[in-house]
C-alpha cells in the first residue's frame, strides 16, 4: 500500500497537464462566437461605462443656503393709513433654514386690549340667558374665557361674553386683490454652497465669471441670465405654471430646486447649477377645504396710561422652500482596472 501511494505521488508530482485548442472551422459557429463577444463589449462600454458611467466613483452633496429679500410694496388702508412695507416688515422670520416667507395678503384686528366682549356668533356661542354661558369654559375653539354672562352681540343676537383680547377677531375672507399685491416684483438672491468630501471638491452658485457689477442688474433668466443667482418672486411662481396674484390671496408653499450633477472629467467651468421650480401645497379646485399658508402673530404697544394694546394679524403668504441636491462623479482608477482585465478574459 506504501508503494501504490509513493508511485501516485510520484507521477503527479511529474506529470505536466495543458488545454487542448480545438479549432472549429465553421462560418456559423465562429459568427456565434463574436456575436456574443460583441454583445458582452456594448453592454460593457454602451450601458457600464457610457450609460451609468460605471468607470466613475461618485458622491452625494453636502449643501447651505442663505437668502437675502429685497423690495418695497405701499399701501393704503383704513386700518393702518398709508404705510410702506419694507423686508423688516414682510420676512417673517427675518431667517429660516432653507427656506424664506414672503407677506403677501393680511387681516387686521387692530386696538385690542385684554378685556370683556362678546363672542363672535355661532352654535356654541349663541345663548338666550346667562345660565347658557357656563363660568370659565374654555375650549380650544373659543377665543377667551367665560364669564358665565349672556350679552347683546347686536340688537337682535345674543352670545356668551368672554375675557379674551377684544375686539375679537372677524373671521373674514382675505382681501383679493392681496393687499401687497407688489410682493410679486420682490427679489431674492439665493446662496448655495456645495461640497463634495470625498473629492475634497466644492462650488457655489455664485460662478467664478460673476462680479459685483453684474449682480447689481441681473435677474434670473432662462435665455439670458441662465447663471444669475438673483430671482423675481414672480418668475419663480410663474415657472411653476401658477399665478402670482392668484396665489398671493390665500398663500401657499413653492419649491426652489437645485441641481448639482457634475462630472469631474469634464472641466469644472461645466459644473454649474440648474434651477427648477414647482408648487408644493396641494392645490385641488375640488377639495379646497383650507387652502394656502397663513398663520397670526401681534405687534404689542403701550398706551399712554401704560395699558398694554396689541393688533393682531393673520398674514397670508408664499414660503419658499430650497432644496438642493445632486452627485459628483470622478474616473477611478480601480475600477479601469477591473474594466481591462474583463476586456483581456473576453478575448
Amino acid at each position: 500500500l506504501a508503494g501504490n501511494c509513493c508511485v501516485s505521488l510520484t507521477r503527479c508530482f511529474f506529470d505536466y497537464s495543458t488545454p487542448k485548442t480545438l479549432v472549429i472551422r465553421s462560418k456559423t459557429v465562429g459568427a456565434i462566437n463574436r456575436l456574443c463577444q460583441a454583445l458582452v463589449i456594448a453592454y460593457i462600454i454602451g450601458y457600464v461605462c457610457v450609460w451609468k458611467k460605471g468607470y466613475q466613483d461618485t458622491d452625494t452633496v453636502i449643501s447651505s443656503v442663505t437668502t437675502k429679500v429685497k423690495g418695497i410694496a405701499l399701501t393704503n388702508t383704513s386700518d393702518l393709513g398709508t404705510r410702506i412695507w419694507d423686508v423688516a416688515d414682510y420676512i417673517i422670520p427675518p431667517q429660516e433654514e432653507n427656506s424664506f416667507f414672503v407677506l403677501t395678503n393680511l387681516n387686521i384686528t387692530p386696538n385690542q386690549t385684554q378685556s370683556h366682549c362678546p363672542e363672535n356668533p355661532g352654535p356654541e356661542s349663541s345663548c338666550s340667558s346667562d345660565q347658557d354661558c357656563k363660568k370659565g369654559f374654555r375650549n380650544g375653539r373659543l377665543s377667551g374665557v367665560r364669564t358665565g354672562r349672556c350679552v347683546h352681540f347686536s340688537e337682535r343676537i345674543k352670545t356668551c361674553e368672554v375675557l379674551a383680547w377684544c375686539p375679537l377677531e372677524k373671521y373674514d375672507e382675505p382681501p383679493d386683490p392681496p393687499m401687497l399685491a407688489e410682493a410679486e416684483n420682490f427679489t431674492v438672491l439665493i446662496k448655495n454652497s456645495v461640497r463634495y468630501p470625498k473629492f475634497n471638491f466644492s462650488r457655489r452658485n455664485i460662478l467664478p465669471h460673476i462680479n459685483s457689477t453684474y449682480l447689481t442688474k441681473c435677474v434670473f433668466s432662462r435665455d439670458t441670465d441662465p447663471d444669475c443667482p438673483i430671482f423675481s418672486l414672480r418668475d419663480i411662481v410663474a415657472e411653476a405654471g401658477e399665478d402670482f396674484q392668484a396665489m398671493a390671496v390665500h398663500g401657499g408653499v413653492m419649491g426652489v430646486q437645485i441641481r448639482w450633477d457634475c462630472d469631474l472629467d469634464m472641466p469644472a467651468n461645466w459644473c454649474v447649477p440648474r434651477y427648477t421650480f414647482r408648487r408644493l401645497d396641494n392645490k385641488d379646485p375640488e377639495n379646497n377645504v383650507a387652502p394656502g399658508y397663513n398663520f397670526r402673530f401681534a405687534k404689542y404697544y403701550k398706551s399712554s396710561n401704560g395699558e398694554e394694546i396689541r393688533t393682531l394679524i393673520k398674514g397670508y403668504g408664499i414660503r419658499f422652500d430650497i432644496m438642493v441636491f445632486g452627485k459628483v462623479s470622478l474616473s477611478s482608477g480601480s475600477v479601469h482596472t477591473k474594466l481591462a482585465k474583463l476586456e483581456l478574459f473576453i478575448f
